[in-house]
């Protein structure tokens, strides 16, 4: 029987505030929370915030979420950047003077340069000269979905001068893991030292001046590239970074990379590892820093930003309304582009159960296929079709013909023009397929801007939430949807739609995620009711209730680390140096590997799996 693979911990940062316990959620939302509930979501944000004032909540309300990019980013009126300047001297050459070592190695043929002594020279140009001047501007793209103002995750642990994303990963997996309510070595203690899998990746990589853009950029502008910027630009480095840093994992890695549907592709590779056998835990997750002008520059380049002006166009106003920049199916003229990190644990049902360990919900697949023949490698073709009908045949299948009926899809919801149009009609034809009249869609980008490779993360964050609080978040940025949309079998949410006590009414969401180049994905995800109803067919009502006294204290360690944290005791997990193995510290026999740092030996196996053939 193939084991389920269900979800035992989250955590993470985005505009919204801190992934784990729904504390981001419960800001999407927060029209409709309780007292007690928002309470405690205002404390951990002024803590996160820095704030003197912790009962300022309009100054925590308006400044997260999408808004207009603030300074501690960029300072979007003085970007800074080089113009190319030809000079020609009139009459006479062009004399100056400069320090000798300030001379390029190799000098340009219309170049005479005489020693001043002192280290200076004095240098005549004959001709043109060709200079780079210094030159601003202000940038096109005001929006962005920026972290919690004040914020900061380089302040948490020794960063090293690492890039922002890395900082962010560092963050997003520490609580993560600390969500759990279960020490990592007591997980340990209950598997082989393999049997862990990483998947984390970020779609574009690390491109500040500490990864990509310090790289590219240091020699244009008289500087060095350092030992640090390639290596940790990288794009698999959020998962690097977890196995060495954080977990001492010898267990599977990788960085599944499919642009926008990033981690969703990483989903898949951890959930197959559970259901194969070939990991019992499996951490999955991503984290992107891409509020950089370089980048904004690069998608506006390209037609997929929206600019100030087209969104004060809409309107009819002179003012950009930051705010209401992300419109999913609405009028809209592109996406917002975000910032965030979100890491999920999940382990096979059989662990989860024997461990105690808290069940959020659970994941039977992640469907992938690319578009086929298309004329632009950028436009949507038709995969994202065959993802989200193979989830809802799936879902038909586990759920029955009416349970399929009680689902809704967090769609990948970007605010193009191009997206509304047709990811509504895919949405509508496999609702109309599997019979459903009105199939709920929201979209959480209309508050967290489109972050790229964790994107797909902050739908599967914010879907945990409706299964604790009941509202599937709706799309407030618009009063009303584009004409030119389908939705003939889809009520898309522009309000907070309630689904029940803990979301009862709602069994199964599909995440859908659309990239550049073809990349389309879509993963099911049933309720943690759903969970449990499955999981007491297999194993009894006995071994469930035995789970459950075991989950007390699991809960109980959780909580006490959600209040430790929301009053600003932030434990963020890092062992730089520490625990490290060297070839002598494991022991290679015939049977598997004994390792120094790991209380259980890792076996190899035992059965030919091509007995068949031999």
């Amino acid at each position: 029987m193939q084991k389920l693979p269900v979800i035992v911990g989250f955590g993470g940062i985005n505009a919204a505030g801190r992934s784990s316990f729904h504390h981001a959620y419960r800001r999407l939302v927060h029209e409709v929370m309780k007292e007690e509930e928002l309470a405690p979501m205002f404390e951990g944000l002024s803590k996160l915030m820095k704030l003197e004032d912790a009962n300022d909540r309009q100054y925590m309300l308006d400044h997260t979420l999408i808004r207009k990019i603030e300074s501690q980013t960029f300072d979007i009126n003085n970007v800074k950047t080089h113009r190319k300047t030809s000079m020609k001297a009139e009459g006479e050459a062009i004399k100056f003077e400069t320090r000798k070592r300030q001379l390029p190695e190799t000098l340009p043929e219309n170049w005479k340069v005489e020693d001043l002594g002192g280290g200076k020279v004095s240098v005549t140009v004959e001709g043109e000269m060709e200079v780079l001047t210094q030159d601003s501007y202000k940038i096109a793209v005001t929006s962005g979905a920026q972290l919690p103002t004040g914020f900061d995750p380089a302040e948490f642990y020794s960063s090293r001068n690492q890039p922002k994303g890395l900082q962010l990963a560092v963050f997003g997996a520490s609580d993560a893991l600390h969500s759990m309510g279960l020490d990592w070595d007591t997980v340990l203690e209950h598997i082989e030292p393999d049997e862990v899998s990483v998947y984390a990746a970020s779609a574009i990589g690390q491109l500040d001046d500490f990864g990509g853009r310090g790289l590219a950029q240091a020699g244009l502008k008289g500087g060095r590239v350092t030992s640090k910027q390639m290596p940790l630009m990288l794009t698999q480095m959020p998962a690097d970074f977890v196995n060495s840093y954080m977990i001492n994992s010898v267990g599977s890695t990788g960085a599944n990379i499919g642009a926008c549907a990033t981690f969703l592709y990483n989903l898949r590779q951890g959930i197959g590892d559970i259901q194969a056998g070939r990991a019992r835990v499996a951490i999955v997750g991503g984290a992107e820093a891409p509020i950089e002008p370089e980048v904004i520059e690069g998608f506006k380049a390209m037609g997929a930003l929206a600019e100030d002006a087209q969104i004060a166009a809409i309107d009819g106003t002179e003012e950009c309304d930051n705010r209401r920049a992300s419109r999913p199916f609405a009028e809209n003229a592109g996406f917002t582009i975000g910032e965030a990190a979100q890491f999920f644990i999940l382990m096979d049902d059989e662990l989860a159960l024997e461990l105690g360990a808290t069940i959020y919900g659970a994941v039977p697949d992640v469907y992938v296929n690319a578009d086929a023949n298309k004329k632009s490698i950028s436009s949507p073709g038709v995969g994202n079709y065959l993802t989200v009908a193979k989830c809802m045949a799936l879902a038909k299948n586990i759920l029955g013909e009416e349970g399929v009926k009680q689902t809704y899809a967090s769609a990948h919801g970007t605010s193009t023009p191009q997206n509304r149009v047709t990811e509504s009609h895919i949405l509508n034809e496999v609702a109309k397929a599997f019979s459903i009249e009105k199939w709920p869609v929201c979209g959480v980008k209309a508050y967290l801007g489109h972050s790229l490779g964790p994107a797909g993360g902050d739908q599967l964050a914010a879907a945990l939430g409706v299964w604790e609080y009941g509202y599937i978040p709706g799309i407030k940025t618009t009063e009303k949807l584009a004409e030119d949309i389908y939705d003939s079998n889809l009520e898309i949410c522009l309000d907070h739609k309630f689904v029940g006590d803990k979301g009862e009414q709602m069994k199964g969401v599909v995440l859908n995620s659309k990239g550049f180049g073809g990349n389309n994905a879509s993963g099911l995800v049933l309720s943690p009711h759903v969970a449990f109803e499955m999981l007491e067919k297999k194993y009894g009502a006995e071994r469930l209730a035995d789970y459950r006294a075991k989950n007390e204290s699991v809960k109980a360690t959780a909580k006490a680390y959600d209040e430790a944290i929301t009053k600003g005791d932030i434990n963020v997990i890092y062992h730089f140096g520490t625990e490290v193995m060297q070839g002598e510290d494991l022991k290679i026999t015939s049977e598997g590997i004994s390792l120094d740092k790991f209380k259980n030996q890792l076996n190899f196996d035992t059965e030919n799996p091509y007995s068949e053939y031999c």
